[in-house]
């Protein structure tokens, strides 16, 4: 036998050990950066602007994150498109966990409305944390011939074209939430599309238009003052200081509409970094201060884990588009 026969299955085996160590190193990096994550601080990205429900949430949320993760979690609003260029920025961005999304249901319904858009919220990210949900509310002025959910159903049925529902725009929670009212009781109300939510408890106010539809807390604070008249609840979850308000559920069984606030991270990010976000927010939406602190911004403590809020997610997609097709939708400017 030759030397050069002996030492070239030598250099095979050594081969094959280099590419054993370089495999199981490869393999192992997704569990070494889960225990060493967080070693910097994290970007939690907002679709509006500062002040407004959404990113008061994720303020309310990073906040606390911070503490129980033990690094900065810092806030970034990327306004614009309805959310969707905080969307795009994130979806892109590598899938470290340090790019995060609080995202919302307007996202699911963009999609719907604009499907040209270049990403898909069912697959262009991956669940976190379900966080929270931001209860609605069926308002009137104070002489509306209805006081009740089913006062408020029978009053619309026997009244076709009669009245109008005031929402902050087309393909809203609040337009799409309330379409499904209309569906399910077989009545037809005008929708009367605002540029934003500001107006529309002024305008019920002043008899400009006779229904609005409005979060919890802007129609709570003026029927507590006696200006206007608050329906229903469009969930079935009891809000802090809206005890009184009766769901629309009432009146229409199994009806429950609520705009949905989650996290999300781009898609590819290793399942062990989502696990820890995971259990972070849920430690943080665990405690009595998160609950006091997110019934004052008029929200929900309304947790879920990655695989259900990706079920939920997927639920509500079809939801929305079911009611888009039915009742022929479209977005505004098309």
């Amino acid at each position: 036998m030759k030397a050069r026969d002996i030492v070239r299955p030598a250099r095979r085996e050594a081969l094959r050990a280099a590419m054993a160590l370089g495999l199981a190193g490869l393999f192992a990096a997704p569990a070494a950066w889960a225990q060493s994550y967080p070693d910097k601080p994290i970007r939690l990205v907002v679709g509006y602007s500062a002040g407004g429900g959404v990113d008061a949430v994720a303020r309310l949320l990073g906040t606390r994150l911070s503490a129980v993760l033990g690094q900065q979690v810092m806030i970034d609003n990327r306004t614009g498109a309805t959310g969707l260029i905080a969307a795009e920025f994130v979806a892109k961005a590598p899938p470290d966990g340090y790019t995060l999304m609080m995202g919302d249901s307007a996202l699911l319904i963009a999609k719907l409305l604009q499907p040209k858009i270049g990403l898909d919220p069912l697959t262009s990210f991956k669940p976190v944390a379900g966080a929270f949900v931001s209860p609605l509310m069926i308002v009137t002025g104070n002489d509306f011939p209805a006081k009740t959910p089913a006062e408020l159903v029978k009053e619309l049925k026997a009244n076709p074209g009669r009245y109008s529902f005031a929402t902050s725009g087309v393909g809203t929670v609040q337009h799409l939430g309330f379409e499904m009212l209309k569906q399910s009781s077989g009545s037809n109300v005008v929708h009367v599309p605002y540029r934003g939510a500001a107006q529309i408890v002024p305008d019920v106010v002043g008899g400009q238009v006779p229904i609005g539809v409005v979060s919890a807390t802007a129609g709570m604070a003026q029927a507590k003052a006696g200006k206007l008249r608050a329906i229903a609840l469009m969930n079935t979850a009891r809000l802090e200081g809206a005890e009184s308000v009766p769901p629309l559920a009432d009146a229409l069984p199994g009806f429950d509409v609520a705009p949905r606030i989650f996290v999300l991270a781009p898609a590819g990010t290793p399942d062990e970094i989502v696990d820890k976000l995971s259990a972070a927010v849920k430690a943080v939406l665990g405690t009595p201060e998160a609950g006091a602190a997110a019934a004052a911004q008029g929200t929900l403590r309304a947790y879920a884990t990655p695989a259900q809020l990706g079920k939920d997610m997927a639920e509500e997609t079809r939801r929305w588009q079911r009611i888009i097709a039915e009742q022929n939708i479209v977005a505004e400017g098309k």
